[in-house]
């Protein structure tokens, strides 16, 4: 079976439709998404959309999350982005419209088991808050170890926008390192962060996203039109200015 995994969208319309003229380019029929549908960005009606039209199989995100219920633990500019997400949304004049994409958001999963693959937004302990981050095989081990517990063999995650392989060892490899691919091993636990499609932060500006098939994961770059996005995030009065900025930088 192949499928693709993306995550991490943040409302970001140019970014999503890049991925999904990448991912049908390849024949890629089944895709998943790990969530943040909705977040931070300029777009969430129309991000919802697509996901909902295309029947996307998604898991809730923390952002996901603050805009159904409330934001919690979130810095100004995001606690900000989740109100408008929130209202934009009710604002809907189309009823049958409005009542789909809130109907989609509350029925999203926090978890997702597939035999012996498991898919959340953030970690296998905690699916929906819980960060893991490069820097914990060095200085929270702890955290690597209890994860670890919870995965039978391979699990996905984004939450960090960062992508990369997590072994038990414990011990990370960067994109970069793995050259793009991550061969399968059926002995090995792995915890894979698929990356994010609406907003980088790993010093690379282009979506990422995973495609897994044939006993490898693939990861996957993608060019999108950042400055449609920057423009509509800067004549937005309600998000802030920031959450354009980084997408130049990948940050």
């Amino acid at each position: 079976m192949t499928f693709a995994i993306i995550s991490d969208l943040h409302s970001n319309l140019a970014a999503l439709q890049a991925v999904f003229d990448d991912i049908d380019k390849r024949g890629v029929k089944e895709v998943f998404c790990l969530g943040d549908i909705v977040g931070y960005g300029p777009q969430p009606k129309e991000c919802l959309d697509l996901i909902i039209d295309r029947g996307v199989v998604s898991i809730m995100g923390n952002h996901d999350h603050a805009v159904f219920y409330e934001p919690t633990n979130f810095n100004t500019g995001a606690e900000r982005a989740s109100y408008w997400t929130r209202q934009t949304l009710e604002d809907e004049p189309d009823k049958e419209k409005r009542n789909q994409r809130w109907s989609f958001l509350g029925r999203m999963p926090v978890r997702l088991e597939m035999g012996s693959i498991l898919l959340v937004h953030g970690s296998p302990r905690r699916p929906v808050n819980e960060y893991i981050f490069p820097d914990d095989i060095y200085t929270n081990t702890a955290k690597i170890s209890a994860n670890f517990e919870k995965v039978k063999h391979l699990c996905f995650v984004g939450h960090t926008h960062v992508p990369g392989v997590f072994l038990e060892d414990p011990d990370f490899y960067g994109v970069d390192e793995l050259e793009g691919i991550y061969p399968i091993s059926e002995n090995e636990r792995a915890i894979i962060n698929v990356g994010s499609v609406g907003q980088p932060r790993d010093q690379d500006v282009r979506s990422s996203y995973v495609v897994v098939s044939d006993g490898k994961i693939e990861f996957v770059r993608v060019e999108y039109d950042i400055e449609d996005t920057v423009d509509k995030i800067f004549t937005n009065a309600s998000l802030d200015n920031f959450e354009g900025d980084r997408l130049r930088d990948g940050r």
